[in-house]
């Protein structure tokens, strides 16, 4: 046990060595711009003020969203989706697969799930012990069942889901706009430096350096905020993007898509005034997820109330 727990705790940690490289290169690039940039080559007050405050607010967005990505806590399923204890003894003690398949089917009835596995079998989490809800995967490094699961990230070395879905979208926009700041403004100066119209100092390092990291972070990051967008315009995960998901009648990868509107205030919410900002609206904050991404216009009738749908626990 203590070899076990050793290993994991070594593993746990070097999860963190992309997160760490990530605010070492964030700290660095705050250096260049502040120190080298503003302090020792801009010599206008007006510009370097009117740097300052603009990379202070992108930055400060971008920190936040950041944050929130990495320690929003993934949402796992409620104890509705638990095997009662009668139904699981008889499930633990069962080894014949069909017979498991059938107590799962029957504790299924009574749950808001349209999903099954690609052989028509009730989606069951056997780490966790629980009916998996619609959209729900285990992920083998949370060691969690993670609701609405897209992927497990490195670089926040968390898994981005449910509960932090919109964080994460919102840290790749204020992270390519933190880049782009850096970009259009360290501009002139890395020209001037390039074509030795400024004379060779310590600054012209970090400034030449700052201008090419930041152009390459924008260009992967960027890439992959349009992809992040584009599924939330058709309201799937990088899982379901990549295998879609299993209904009653089949696969349908269009399976939860609500329109675009509405695939948009899934992930945002209706208030427009918390749609760029990283903390989820009020309305949002104490609501139960049992499925609220399995609202489908084909199994539930469009007639339903929002409150209906949550008194019923969908």
């Amino acid at each position: 046990m203590a070899p076990s727990h050793a290993l994991r705790c070594c593993k746990r940690a070097l999860n963190w060595i992309p997160v760490l490289f990530i605010n070492l290169v964030v700290g660095w690039s705050y250096y260049a711009y502040v120190v080298e940039l503003c302090v020792y080559t801009i010599h206008s007050n007006a510009e370097r003020v009117s740097y300052l405050v603009i990379l202070h607010i992108s930055l400060t967005m971008f920190i936040w969203s950041y944050w929130k990505t990495i320690w929003s806590k993934p949402t796992s399923p409620s104890k509705a989706f638990c095997l009662p204890s009668a139904e699981k003894d008889r499930f633990e003690r069962e080894d014949r697969a069909e017979v498991q398949q059938e107590i799962l089917k029957k504790v299924a009835k009574t749950l808001p799930i349209y999903t099954r596995t690609a052989g028509g079998a009730v989606r069951y989490c056997d780490p966790c012990q629980v009916i998996k809800p619609d959209r729900c995967h285990h992920c083998s490094t949370c060691e969690t069942c993670v609701l609405k699961m897209d992927h497990h990230c490195p670089w926040v070395n968390n898994c981005v889901g449910f509960s932090n879905y919109k964080f994460f979208i919102l840290f790749l926009a204020y992270a390519s706009l933190y880049c782009i700041v850096i970009c259009t403004t360290v501009t002139q100066y890395f020209i001037k430096f390039w074509t030795k119209k400024l004379k060779d100092t310590h600054a012209k390092f970090h400034i030449l350096f700052l201008f090419f990291v930041a152009a390459l972070f924008f260009i992967s990051i960027v890439s992959l905020l349009t992809y992040h967008l584009w599924l939330v315009g058709k309201n799937r995960t990088t899982i379901e993007a990549f295998r879609a998901a299993v209904f009653p009648n089949g696969p349908d990868k269009n399976g939860f898509s609500l329109g675009f509107s509405r695939n948009f205030c899934e992930v945002f919410g209706h208030r427009a005034e918390y749609w760029f900002v990283p903390s989820q609206w009020p309305s949002f904050i104490n609501s139960l997820y049992v499925g609220p991404y399995s609202r489908k216009l084909r199994y539930l009738s469009e007639s339903e109330s929002e409150s209906t749908l949550l008194a019923r626990g969908e």
